[in-house]
């Protein structure tokens, strides 16, 4: 993989791409990435090699490295007359922070490849990398180097290094019948946001802005792992599909109980607009990354996970593509208006 690196040159952000070339962007990227974000508390002892050379080199404290990357596509992913380049940013950084928070890890790194057309305003460029640089911050990570290419569609590929502290790393596969089914974030809110910019509106804001940008509960994960989570996952591509995985997974099922999910009232006020039922974004919506565990029954949940259902024995009549239900009711990938978040779901 290329670095960011090559010539020093003075980029402003006036202008195209194709007017301060390859190495005039890469330039000015590095520096933005070379700041401290808000709040930052970075660990410099971690980056030992950071942008500028053919390779970064991290460390990795306890021997082991969680890895994850995410692509961003422009008109499947995001789109740039509904989210300001900044906001993508963050939405790019945190779709792989929340990867390594699910593991039970916590993000020390980041890796950005950058895809664009030549006309790409170089502004845009720089506040996508402050976007990028500030949700890093937020874990304690900085973005150490990357790609950029030319392309005629946009898009942002970002890849987290992670570092497990010396634990275990948190899997899909590790639930058991009895475990309890928690989770920590808000469901349904992004999904109901882009429900909302899709008919043309910018409000309720509450909404639109947690599609703009998600805020996972990162620190989370670390404390579901301290606590003894036996699985645990990323709500990236809707509840019903992520705790789908890991019931294949752990070859068990899941039973979750409707009455559990509050309905906030952003959510069933749309709904109602709409003359849907709100449930239809909690159970499928992922864009907000909530993360989704099982415990051992009795356990102490970390502070902010809520009990949502129980691990059940494997219901082999229900069959393998429909190992969970909502209040006893399978729910098959037609249910609930499709159960999650598939690029390649037919028509």
């Amino acid at each position: 993989m290329s670095e960011f690196s090559g010539k020093s040159a003075d980029a402003t952000s006036s202008g195209s791409v194709s007017g301060i070339g390859e190495f005039g962007l890469i330039s000015a990227l590095r520096k933005r990435f070379q700041e401290s974000g808000p709040d930052s508390q970075l660990d410099d002892e971690l980056v030992i090699v950071g942008v500028g050379d053919d390779a970064a080199v991290v460390r990795t404290p306890d021997g082991c490295v969680a890895v994850s990357t995410d692509v961003l596509v422009t008109g499947v992913h995001f789109r740039t007359d509904w989210s300001p380049p900044y906001e993508i940013g963050r939405r790019a950084a945190a779709a792989s922070l929340a990867d390594i928070a699910a593991m039970g890890g916590r993000a020390t790194a980041l890796v950005v490849a950058l895809s664009m057309p030549a006309d790409q305003a170089v502004s845009w460029c720089l506040r996508l990398a402050d976007g990028l640089r500030d949700e890093a911050t937020l874990v304690g990570a900085r973005v150490v180097g990357g790609d950029i290419a030319r392309s005629r569609e946009l898009s942002i590929c970002v890849t987290a290094l992670g570092d497990l502290a010396g634990r275990a790393p948190v899997t899909r596969a590790g639930a058991r019948e009895g475990d309890v089914v928690a989770v920590c974030g808000r469901l349904g809110f992004a999904e109901a946001g882009l429900a909302v910019l899709s008919r043309g509106f910018r409000s309720p804001r509450a909404l639109v802005a947690a599609y703009q940008h998600p805020e996972p509960p990162y620190a989370a994960g670390i404390a579901a792992a301290r606590a003894g989570a036996t699985a645990m996952c990323d709500v990236s591509d809707g509840l019903l599909a992520d705790v789908g995985h890991i019931a294949r997974e752990s070859k068990v099922g899941i039973a979750l109980r409707g009455a559990s999910f509050e309905r906030p009232e952003p959510l069933q006020a749309v709904a109602a607009a709409y003359g849907l039922d709100p449930m239809l974004w909690i159970l499928t919506g992922g864009h907000d990354h909530a993360l989704v565990a099982t415990f051992s029954a009795g356990a102490d949940l970390p502070a902010g996970f809520e009990l949502i259902g129980e691990v059940v024995a494997r219901d082999e009549s229900i069959g393998e593509d429909s190992p969970v239900t909502v209040d006893g009711q399978a729910v098959s990938g037609t249910a609930f208006g499709g159960a999650g978040f598939s690029h390649f779901n037919a028509p």
